[in-house]
């Protein structure tokens, strides 16, 4: 039956199976022959380049037809490769999000990670822990758990123990749910996808996105394809109009040309340069805490306009942290966030001294005492684990500022009354020095009820009904300010029998509260609206608390409450969501319904989640995103990214990452068509001049181009895939939906493509008809000078607003690197044995003064065009 707020176990399936998901196991996770299916079935280029072999064959240019052939199998090695080694990368990421458990194996407490938790362990489970596995509770104390997870119901349930025998779900305690009160000791019966979590988990499908990266890859394929079959067949039927008998030696010379024109046409190495780029975008993300999960999707994170993020774990830290504390008549101000331990505790902006200040140090001392918590060094022996419920662990992270550890006083805990829901507070008796002490926390109505006397310093005295009204206006001020408060008292008793513990105390002050936000969220909010995007924050708490952390970070906009939702249709909802940021009083469901609304807007969504009721909205958003720290396997499995440290600064990254990515793929994709378009003029203006110039043709070898097409366009294509990101990336508005070649990188295509066309053409002319060289020599310089020319293109995309002449060759070392190695490659084909086989010739002083002569022309020319489009604005260059 359906509960108000929330959905039924059968609804919340219901709606995981309708929008699928991976099974946790990763079930249909890729072995290396489907990645190598995936790489031959996807590339269009390939199935072009087998025509181009075969055409070879029947020709007989064996050695043309092998060489592609291992071109082939070079494209797919490679292409594999760089996908096998992402998906390992994703995979061993994926490892670092390993949780830990309390076990009793052999009668000792071990911390053991909780996947090699087997059914038949028992664990220690205490309040604020995330449950591991379905357990049988064996002994409880108070114990109230969070089944929201499984249920969207956030009302606390309470469990008892039961018999192994015969037990009902009330004796059970769930994987993936929470304890929020007290403490258990629980048998496992049930682990990984047995579990109620595993079973709702593996009924969603793996049904995938649409890869709009991978169909723009294909479209440029199929268009380049086109326009290289029209140019083939033109050039051929020109070759044989002008043969006055057509015979078998003519009609093999003309394939001989169009197996030229093809093999320029087919740009062999672009998927490799799209893997490389692609991966290399996926591993620096991962050093910035950014799982990507499907590699794809990097190219939509640039495209993001609305991010839609939870408030707690994400804006906010996660962790309670006390900023205020009243003790003897005094406030105090507490700086630091979270569970660092790195802040001080202030009076008057001064760092406040214990020994002068009685009241706050006994406070101190009562949080430290009456406190279930544990707090230990962390792994790099700096930051402080915490191992507690979030309230007890900001108690022990202030008493950490003061320099009062648990382990350092000398105790011992004789008696203990835990806090319930129905009390709302907890005492415990400790006995130390001979003295036995009553330390209390809670509710301050609670505790002041309790009350007979107050510390006032030094001095302890009773507690009168103006001091009562001091100590609710100090509450009601920190309430103001969204703080939770928790009050402290205290008495020294002479017995242990617990009757008396909770009467007439010593009332010694107040603690005030928050999950306070990050410290640099507000700088990347400020960062989304100078970038063009919208950022909505979305909770479960109330509206005080989330205006309060609004107004914090600098969100500004209207809000609404769940209860708004609800009442209004998803068309109402589309029309008015652009005025809203902030959402309160949210359910799992009211995510997906948000979602929908934005996206029947147009806008490109990127949604936060971490529990199985968050999948089906992060299934449906462009980029769902899950928490690294805190999230459901469920939620990382259907998830396109998954954060490492739970931050929104780091959403903010990811997509400052995914634009210079795209940016850096339409680079190295006009880059390369230049180049190949460039070989295709060069071919076609050849059979065209030849006539007229006496040439020999075609100009470039099919052999020569694929050296080129794989040396020496490749290599500095791949670096160009890597070049740095630019400071203002994230100052222009969202482009959507774009394709890879724009009308811009068009224009610049055609011209870039033209102009090392005419300077080849130019230096095969200086070569053949002034210098009189042969005609093997004219072709080896014009091989030379487009090589040359290619490298110094590069240089030329690294910017379309700085020159290269202005700039250091450095600024992107792998682009130097690459065309080091390209020379060195070249010069080897020229001047080694191996030019028998790629028809060159050793070249003389004249050439490469050509060769260098040509490329500083095209470098002048577009130092030239930058400079007077970075005045004039002729063309819209910084956005290619």
């Amino acid at each position: 039956m359906l509960k108000k707020g929330g959905l039924t176990k059968k609804e919340a399936e219901e709606k995981l199976v309708q929008f699928g998901r991976n099974e946790i196991e990763d079930k249909t996770k890729a072995t290396p022959f489907k990645i190598v299916l995936r790489q031959i079935k996807s590339n269009f280029i390939l199935y072009l380049l087998a025509v181009a072999m075969l055409i070879s064959f029947s020709v007989g240019k064996a050695t043309t037809g092998y060489t592609i052939l291992i071109v082939i199998a070079m494209v797919v090695v490679i292409g594999f490769i760089q996908e096998y080694r992402a998906e390992r990368a994703i995979a061993a990421l994926k490892g670092l999000l390993v949780p830990v458990s309390i076990v009793i194996r052999d009668g000792n407490e071990q911390e053991i990670p909780s996947i090699n938790i087997v059914p038949g362990d028992v664990l220690i489970l205490r309040n604020g822990e995330k449950i591991p596995a379905d357990c049988l509770i064996l002994e409880e104390q108070e114990l109230r758990i969070n089944e929201s997870i499984l249920t969207g119901e956030s009302k606390e349930v309470g469990k008892k123990t039961g018999d192994e025998e015969k037990y009902t779900d009330e004796n059970v305690i769930f994987m993936g749910t929470y304890i929020v009160n007290g403490r258990c000791i629980a048998k496992v019966i049930h682990t990984g996808m047995n579990t109620k979590f595993g079973k709702i988990a593996g009924m969603i499908s793996a049904a995938e996105k649409e890869l709009p990266l991978q169909e723009k890859v294909n479209k440029i394929a199929k268009y380049t394809a086109l326009f290289a079959m029209v140019i083939s067949i033109l050039a051929g039927v020109l070759m044989l109009l002008r043969i006055p008998f057509i015979n078998e030696e003519a009609i093999i010379n003309t394939l001989i040309v169009v197996i030229a024109m093809s093999v320029a046409a087919f740009p062999e190495g672009f998927p490799v340069v799209l893997m490389t780029t692609l991966a290399s975008g996926a591993h620096k993300m991962a050093k910035q805490n950014v799982i990507v999960n499907r590699m794809s999707i990097i190219e939509t994170i640039g495209e993001t306009t609305v991010i839609c993020s939870d408030k707690t774990g994400t804006i906010t830290k996660g962790e309670m942290t006390i900023k205020k504390v009243f003790a003897g008549n005094t406030f105090y101000t507490v700086t630091g966030t979270g569970y660092d331990g790195k802040g001080e505790i202030l009076y008057n902006n001064k760092k406040a001294e214990l020994e002068k200040n009685p009241s706050l140090q006994l406070l101190i001392r009562n949080a430290v005492l009456c406190n279930d918590a544990i707090i230990t060094q962390g792994d790099n022996g700096t930051d402080l684990k915490i191992i507690g419920s979030p309230t007890e662990s900001a108690l022990l992270i202030l008493g950490a500022k003061a320099g009062i550890f648990k382990e350092d006083l000398s105790y011992k805990r004789v008696q203990e009354i835990p806090f319930n829901s129905e009390r709302k507070m907890m005492s415990v008796l400790c006995e130390a020095d001979r003295e036995k002490i009553v330390y209390s926390k809670g509710a301050p109505e609670y505790i002041l009820r309790k009350c007979a006397y107050i510390q006032k310093n030094n001095e302890i005295a009773p507690l009168a009904e103006k001091d009562k009204a001091k100590i609710l206006d100090a509450n009601k001020s920190m309430t103001l300010h969204a703080l939770r408060t928790v009050a402290f008292a205290y008495k020294k008793v002479s017995t242990f029998q617990k009757d008396h513990f909770e009467e007439a105390l010593v009332f010694t002050g107040l603690a005030g509260m928050e999950d306070a936000a990050r410290e640099e969220v507000k700088e990347a909010i400020a960062m989304c609206s100078t970038a063009g995007i919208k950022v909505k924050m979305i909770t479960g708490d109330n509206k005080e608390t989330a205006l309060a952390i609004a107004k914090e970070i600098g969100l500004s906009g209207n809000l609404m409450e769940g209860p708004e939702l609800d009442n209004i249709t998803d068309d109402e909802l589309a029309k008015v969501i652009n005025t809203i940021s902030i959402f309160t009083r949210v359910k799992p469901e009211h995510k997906l319904r948000i979602v929908h609304a934005l996206k029947k807007n147009g806008e490109v969504v990127a949604m936060t989640g971490d529990g199985v009721n968050d999948a089906p909205a992060l299934k449906e958003a462009h980029i769902g995103i899950a928490m690294g720290k805190n999230g459901t396997d469920v939620s990382r499995s259907v998830a396109d990214l998954t954060l490492k440290d739970d931050n929104f600064k780091t959403i903010v990254s990811a997509i400052s990452g995914g634009r210079t990515i795209f940016k850096n793929i339409r680079k190295f994709s006009t880059y390369q068509l230049s180049c190949t378009f460039a070989e295709m003029t060069i071919l076609l203006l050849g059979i065209i001049l030849a006539p007229l110039l006496g040439w020999q043709i075609p100009i470039l070898l099919a052999l020569q181009i694929l050296f080129m097409n794989l040396v020496t366009s490749d290599l500095p294509a791949i670096t160009l895939g890597v070049n740095p990101q630019s400071q203002d990336v994230m100052k222009d508005a969202p482009r959507k939906n774009s394709m890879i070649m724009n009308k811009n990188s068009m224009l610049l295509l055609f011209f870039t493509s033209s102009l090392l066309a005419v300077l080849v053409l130019a230096s095969y002319f200086i070569a053949f008809n002034i210098l009189g060289q042969s005609a093997g020599y004219a072709r080896t310089v014009a091989l030379f000078s487009l090589i040359c020319l290619e490298i110094a293109s590069a240089f030329n995309y690294r910017s379309f607003r700085k020159g290269v002449l202005t700039r250091s060759l450095l600024v992107n070392k792998p682009l130097f690197y690459a065309s080091v190695i390209s020379l060195i490659a070249t010069l080897a084909i020229i001047f080694s044995p191996l030019n028998r086989v790629f028809e060159t010739v050793p070249i003389m002083a004249d050439g490469f003064l050509i060769a260098v002569a040509v490329s500083f022309i095209l470098i002048i020319v577009f130092d030239l065009v930058k400079r007077a489009n970075n005045e004039k604005k002729f063309f819209d260059l910084e956005h290619i």
